[in-house]
């Protein structure tokens, strides 16, 4: 089964520390997300439970379960490119909780900044 096209990188002192792809299509295991796998190789390679100095840019909004990840790896910021509503319309859906969330709430608790929208969303339309 191919790699679906959700992809990370953790981002140290401008280094890259570790880079993911989210595998639940190869595992079948729910719980592979990109995010998941590139926090656990990131703090692997570091030494450390903590990335407070490091950066993650991903190509989707995070779900709950990543968003919580992200929270206990007290990572600095998280830059993402396709939105949780551009991840729902290709297919990737999130839980009822997570939509009646405020945006504004959410990228500010987990200080959230969005790039490069239309260009993860091109990648996913081509994918699926």
């Amino acid at each position: 089964m191919e790699e679906e096209p959700l992809e990370q990188v953790v981002v140290k002192d401008g280094e890259v520390i570790a880079e993911g792809h989210n595998q639940v299509g190869i595992t079948q295991d729910c719980t592979q997300h990109a995010e998941i796998a590139v926090i656990q190789e990131a703090c692997k390679k570091l030494g450390s439970k903590s990335l407070e100095d490091c950066i993650l840019y991903t190509s989707c909004e995070l779900c709950l379960m990543c968003l919580g990840a992200t929270r206990w790896a007290s990572l600095s910021v998280i830059y993402f490119s396709g939105s949780a509503e551009d991840a729902k319309n290709a297919g990737y859906i999130y839980s009822d909780l997570f939509y009646r969330s405020t945006i504004e709430k959410r990228y500010n608790e987990f200080n959230l900044k969005q790039l490069l929208q239309a260009e993860a969303f091109a990648v996913w339309k081509r994918t699926l």
